[in-house]
């Protein structure tokens, strides 16, 4: 089968930014609802590192934060949500489809040429003060669903007593 890619830069991105949640869906697909709320971590200081279920809620509500802070820099009044503990994959799954539709729709009115930007005046700055331009924090974005994905396989090897 041939593979279908969106046209232009942010094609790209966004092309980059569905495989890295595909991988998350994969990566998650066989977690049973015990192994979802088990506490794996229970001597980190983040809260959102806990277990399987916390890291998800996270991973959905930053891929939300991530469009809105595009749509807010763009002129959009905003409103964050709070993270969901869902208690399914099968929940998560459709979370994760949902918040990749809503940057989908973030990006339908921004052109390429809108996606870098060098004077930091211009550019998006994050709630932990750190500033990018509308490519950078989706490329952020991207790697922060890859690094929570290598921490959900190193759960699942730890909840399964796997070496």
């Amino acid at each position: 089968m041939t593979k279908s890619y969106r046209q232009g830069a942010i094609g790209a991105l966004l092309d980059e930014y569905e495989r890295a949640i595909i991988d998350l869906q994969e990566t998650i697909f066989d977690i049973s609802d015990n192994e979802l709320i088990a506490i794996i971590d229970n001597e980190t200081t983040d809260s959102n590192c806990q277990s399987v279920q916390t890291v998800l809620a996270h991973v959905v509500n930053s891929v939300f934060a991530y469009a809105l802070d595009i749509r807010q820099f763009l002129g959009e009044k905003v409103d964050y949500p709070d993270d969901l503990l869902r208690l399914t994959i099968n929940d998560f799954n459709k979370d994760l489809n949902n918040c990749f539709t809503f940057t989908i729709e973030t990006f339908k009115n921004i052109q390429d040429n809108q996606l870098e930007e060098f004077d930091n005046a211009k550019k998006i700055i994050t709630p932990w003060g750190q500033v990018y331009d509308i490519e950078q924090i989706t490329e952020h974005a991207i790697v922060h669903i890859l690094r929570h994905r290598r921490q959900i396989e190193k759960f699942k090897i730890i909840i399964r007593g796997e070496k």
